[in-house]
């Protein structure tokens, strides 16, 4: 008889678990979101491009095959870095997603890295090829502010499967992004810069963005006892 009453008891508890169990939006698949992000975070690129103005060789660098390039690949790395944190905070997923941004940010890399040897082979002293420019940081920083704050608004309301990678790769397809919008109002388009100036600001805010991962996220990230 007690047993049938505990029976009963866990049955009512059950019962009534699922009965206060509120109902879950499911998230949409990580494509589609990463399309939102895009679509809100170009307006904000456009925005602050032209507050500040197109560079005035533009029409002539859409006709240079390196710029082209350049660019394809800085947005190829945003996109991909946007659905790599997308797929990481959904549990479940394949681990080939989380390398997939690893390749055209590799090559972005690489293609700059290729113009810089090209430009000292040419111009022989690395230092007469590369000069201080501070604008490039605040510039990548102003236009990653909106993919930013829509990445981390998308990214929230996954789950802390992989915290840090989640937060390096939303970090990075913002300031990839910015970096896509910089070079339409920059002027500057030695290799040498591009890879000291803007690489580097993309990596250092990248960087910065997971250092304060547990501040940016409400997650609990666990550490080792």
């Amino acid at each position: 008889m007690k047993v049938q009453n505990d029976v009963m008891k866990t049955d009512d508890l059950i019962g009534s678990l699922a009965d206060e169990v509120a109902p879950v939006r499911r998230l949409l698949l990580p494509p589609v979101r990463m399309v939102i992000w895009l679509s809100l975070s170009l307006p904000w690129i456009a925005l602050v491009v032209w507050y500040i103005g197109l560079r005035p060789d533009l029409m002539l660098r859409l006709g240079d095959g390196t710029w082209l390039v350049e660019q394809s690949l800085a947005l190829l790395t945003a996109l991909t870095a946007a659905l790599a944190a997308l797929c990481v905070s959904v549990p479940g997923r394949p681990l080939w997603e989380r390398i997939l941004p690893l390749f055209p940010l590799g090559l972005w890399i690489g293609t700059i890295v290729q113009g810089c040897v090209q430009s000292i082979a040419a111009g022989g002293s690395w230092s007469s090829l590369i000069r201080m420019d501070w604008s490039c940081l605040p510039h990548i920083a102003l236009l990653g502010i909106g993919p930013a704050v829509v990445m981390i608004a998308l990214v929230r309301k996954g789950a802390p499967v992989a915290p840090y990678v989640t937060i390096a790769y939303a970090a990075l397809a913002a300031t990839a992004l910015a970096a896509f919008g910089l070079r339409f109002f920059h002027g500057e388009d030695a290799s040498l810069m591009i890879l000291v100036w803007q690489l580097g600001s993309v990596a250092l805010l990248t960087a910065a963005c997971t250092l304060f991962a547990e501040r940016l996220f409400p997650w609990r990230i666990a550490t080792p006892r």
